[in-house]
């Protein structure tokens, strides 16, 4: 990295087109984690037709912004209505709204804006030092390589992101079939097409999106707004004291390394993050009891966190090709719809994109800054919107919106199949994350093997006795083999108070 490269960055974001869309992505990004129950993956998926016009350093600076705005909009109906926007405003819940009870709601309010923003730039700082670190790495990197790290970056997205670690797999192995319906790239021979031509070119990634995230999204969303909604408390000032300040100083500086850290892995980002840092605040704390009722650093910490993990995501997305979850595989999507293939070689192919969503990252946080802290009630007047009205305006761009990239009918009924299979898949309490994760890798995961086995000519071998794949398959393994033990305890410590005998012993 030298001067000059970041300099590339920011003549990209600099230019009028790109600063409105840093602009429309930050804002579009707060809205939506205002209103309960949309949030990121479902407005992505939503706008991805909207980006095939578009330039594409413009189209995922765009969806960039809208990825780390929405943590902040989720942390307003968090702190007001104990209602979380996104599900890595969560944790804000447990001391933002006793914060707000006690009219203390300006402050929390206050210090998560002031908290994100110095998560964010912590995250542009490490992605300025080391994404072309890790992509001079992966340039090392050949088939055997990737497909153990697209193999890696399942398992683990599924065990992360989701309660259920076999009920994830289930959902990632059906992904990796859907990806595998279409025409043989090889042998051109069709593979679960029945006898389809609309199969042939393999299922659409856009309609298969919407379908899951949009539409099923607005579906459930629909049935759980209809729960009535509390009374929103009162602001008051938004600027916290000085004291807070102090108080708050440390959990915001641990915040930043910890969602910068586990921002880089697969199912990281900003729920696991949150998390994590909430835990690490609560064990630091010389008194642990004031969390839960009102501690500002249980605010300050996993705000900082969820926001510095959204952007430390970016990482293994732009220098080795893989999402970490399923908002990046959208933008994964997008960035191959618009023929861009993210990867080690991005940064010499393409170092407008590469630079310039690192830079509009820097410019985006800057801007929530500003917004964050004087309009915040503004954003508040957007909970007196009637979600029925949205999710029904949704729903006609989302239809619109496929069958404008193809003009395809065939593409509607794929987004309302998959729409009620994602509505459906809620219900039931599965995942539709690792499946999506699942689809888009498999694009790259299946040739991926194919090259490594023509590599050693066919002996499978290959994937363990090269160096950086095999240490990185016996990593997965032990991962794996850690994920199934704990999983068997907790179901067995779960059933263990139902059992009769040990109750009454």
């Amino acid at each position: 990295m030298n001067f000059s490269e970041i300099l590339t960055g920011f003549e990209t974001v600099l230019t009028p087109t790109n600063l409105l869309f840093v602009l429309i992505g930050v804002v579009v990004g707060m809205v939506i984690g205002v209103i309960p129950g949309l949030g990121p993956t479902a407005t992505i998926a939503l706008l991805l037709p909207l980006t095939y016009g578009i330039e594409p350093a413009t189209a995922i600076i765009m969806l960039a912004g809208i990825y780390y705005g929405s943590m902040y909009g989720g942390t307003i109906t968090s702190v007001l209505l104990h209602l979380p926007g996104e599900a890595a405003s969560v944790v804000t819940t447990f001391d933002g709204y006793q914060m707000a009870k006690q009219g203390r709601a300006g402050p929390a309010l206050g210090i998560a804006a002031i908290g994100s923003f110095v998560g964010g730039l912590v995250s542009v700082v490490g992605l300025l030092l080391f994404a072309p670190l890790l992509a001079s790495f992966a340039l090392r990197f050949g088939p055997p390589e990737f497909t153990v790290l697209a193999l890696l970056g399942i398992a683990l997205a599924a065990y992360l992101g989701s309660r259920r670690f076999a009920a994830a797999l289930a959902m990632a192995a059906f992904g990796l079939l859907l990806a595998t319906v279409g025409q043989d790239s090889i042998e051109g021979s069709p593979r679960f097409t029945f006898g389809s031509l609309e199969l042939l070119n393999g299922l659409d990634f856009v309609a298969v999106a919407m379908g899951l995230f949009g539409l099923g999204e607005l579906l459930h969303t629909l049935e759980t707004s209809r729960r009535a909604r509390g009374q929103i408390a009162p602001v008051g000032h938004v600027l916290p004291s000085r004291a807070e300040i102090r108080q708050s100083g440390g959990a915001i500086a641990r915040g930043s390394v910890i969602g910068f850290v586990l921002g880089l892995l697969p199912g990281g980002g900003g729920m696991v993050a949150s998390l994590a840092s909430y835990a690490t605040e609560k064990r630091r704390s010389s008194a642990p009891e004031r969390f839960g009722k009102g501690a500002i650093e249980g605010v300050a910490g996993p705000e900082t966190a969820n926001n510095a993990g959204s952007q430390a995501a970016f990482i293994p997305l732009l220098t080795l090709g893989l999402p970490p979850n399923p908002v990046l595989a959208l933008i994964l999507g997008a960035l191959l719809i618009q023929g861009v293939t993210p990867g080690p070689q991005l940064i010499v192919e393409n170092p407008d994109i590469f630079w310039g969503v690192i830079a509009s990252m820097l410019v985006g946080n800057i801007i929530l800054l500003v917004l964050n802290l004087p309009l915040v009630r503004v954003f508040i007047k957007i909970l007196n919107i009637r979600v029925a009205i949205l999710a029904a305006l949704a729903a006609v761009v989302t239809m619109l919106g496929v069958f404008s990239i193809n003009n395809s009918v065939f593409d509607l009924w794929v987004v309302l199949a998959f729409g009620v299979l994602g509505y459906g898949m809620r219900k039931a309490g599965f995942e539709p994350g690792p499946l999506v994760l699942a689809f888009v890798l498999g694009g790259l995961l299946e040739p991926s093997v194919r090259q490594s086995l023509l590599i050693s000519g066919g002996d499978p071998t290959v994937f363990v006795t090269r160096p950086i794949s095999g240490t990185m398959l016996g990593l997965a393994a032990i991962a794996t083999i850690v994920m199934t033990v704990k999983s068997v305890r907790a179901r067995k410590n779960t059933r263990t108070p139902t059992d009769p005998e040990k109750v009454n012993a």
